[in-house]
């Protein structure tokens, strides 16, 4: 790394000290002739500055542009950043850019947003009206708007609410130097991470499935009542099994599972009950797991597509988790239907004739088609389900690990009618590329390999 720091302050801070308080902290990319007096000059005017230091290079010393004024509180930081920015500090140099700095513990790969530093969360009573919450916090700044969290069967306020400011600062003020019984907080940002001009994986939006969106974890559970499950007997675990007629991508049910706080681990799992996906998730508290089990069990992912989620629970016995997963997904596919293929559900644009009976597995293949998949295969008994309506069907098959596979048949007009139906086309959300498998004839010969 060729990057140094330069601290004329004599105060080093530790990396507790710098995200203490959160969003004290500005980033700056300046002009490389700046001093880190200059700074000092014009950025002490609004707040008690604990500390500047400025980027270099190892090599040169010179200044890289970049430098971070560390402030004593968050309001002060973010008046900074609300008067500074796009200003000049001295005739001839560039416009400043001002950021607030990224917390040096946090795992998102995107920058702190001025939207993201102006709303707040606040505990009130459930007597609280919207005009309520605005009398008490307008004190601390100009109120964009402010809104209660109610129960949707009911109406009545969870003692939940949120206010947005103007501006950051004073979102800032608020948190500062309100009444600590409103435990006030910074609202936790969007999950900008799935891109909100495109349609939600899910099939429905997360605000729907995860309300309300910003609530702190400590609170999210409250929201669901528990006493239900002591009631009915079943047997609850910190851990969850997950099955789909659809193959599962881990990335994606990270993202789905995570969505509730607390989640320790997910993990999709290798085919354990003909070709169904399968994972197995656990949270670090049984609340977060009914939670999950309550919100996910039956939600289409993706669309058309419904999840089953059960707890798994192990005993601690030395039960044989494998096993028990694998009887877990067999009954819960019994449950749902996956293992009557005659019930099965095909979303499809193409138009598929009747279901037709597959020849004999010894019969001899005369055409053999090369079947692409995108983003992801589906299971063997959708593809022998929709390869087995063209008649004269031998085998279909998966190459483990690909998204390819492969649909035998007896005569050519069949494979040709496959073709001709398939190709192009799209089933359960997959896209198919369906073509004539090349053959060991079709081949130009090759030299054989010597050692």
């Amino acid at each position: 790394m060729s990057d140094t720091i330069e601290d004329r302050s004599g105060f080093r801070p530790s990396t507790e000290d710098l995200d203490d308080p959160p969003n004290s902290r500005v980033f700056l990319v300046v002009s490389k002739s700046l001093s880190v007096d200059t700074i000092r000059g014009r950025f002490s005017k609004y707040g008690d500055i604990q500390d500047i230091w400025v980027v270099k290079d190892k090599h040169t010393n010179e200044s890289k542009g970049i430098a971070f004024v560390k402030y004593a509180k968050s309001s002060q930081a973010c008046r900074a950043l609300e008067r500074m920015n796009g200003r000049c500090l001295t005739d001839g140099t560039k416009p400043l850019k001002v950021f607030i700095a990224q917390s040096r513990g946090s795992s998102s790969n995107r920058d702190v947003e001025y939207e993201d530093l102006t709303r707040i969360f606040v505990v009130i009573p459930k007597s609280y009206t919207e005009d309520d919450v605005k009398d008490k916090f307008k004190e601390y700044g100009q109120i964009h708007h402010c809104s209660i969290i109610k129960n949707k069967a009911t109406g009545e306020s969870k003692g939940f609410g949120y206010v947005r400011y103007l501006k950051s600062s004073h979102a800032a003020i608020a948190i500062e130097t309100c009444d600590q019984r409103f435990k006030a907080i910074l609202a936790e940002p969007r999950n900008k991470a799935v891109n909100a001009a495109e349609p939600d994986y899910h099939g429905s939006s997360r605000r729907d499935m995860m309300a309300p969106e910003h609530t702190p974890a400590m609170y999210l559970y409250e929201q669901y009542d528990y006493s239900a499950y002591d009631k009915s007997g079943e047997a609850v675990s910190k851990r969850l099994i997950v099955v789909s007629r659809l193959p599962l991508v881990q990335e994606q049910m990270y993202s789905l599972f995570d969505l509730v706080p607390g989640l320790e681990y997910c993990e999709v799992q290798p085919d354990l009950y003909m070709s169904y996906g399968v994972a197995v998730i656990q949270y670090q508290n049984i609340a977060a797991s009914i939670y999950a089990k309550y919100k996910l069990h039956g939600f289409e992912y993706p669309p058309g597509n419904r999840l089953g989620v059960t707890f798994l629970n192990d005993g601690g016995d030395g039960t044989d988790l494998t096993k028990m997963t694998s009887q877990k997904v067999a009954a819960q596919a019994y449950e749902r239907g996956y293992a009557t293929p005659q019930t099965m559900q095909l979303l499809t644009d193409a138009t598929l004739p009747a279901c037709k009976k597959k020849v004999l597995s010894d019969s001899e293949s005369k055409e053999s088609l090369y079947v692409f998949f995108n983003p992801h295969p589906l299971t063997i008994d959708v593809m022998e389900d929709i390869f087995c309506r063209f008649g004269n069907l031998v085998e279909v098959f998966l190459v483990r690990g690909k998204r390819f596979g492969y649909a035998k048949y007896t005569e050519k007009s069949s494979a040709d009618e496959a073709i001709a139906t398939l190709h192009g086309k799209t089933v359960n959300g997959v896209k198919l590329t369906v073509m004539e498998a090349e053959s060991r004839r079709d081949k130009p010969n090759k030299r054989q390999k010597t050692y």
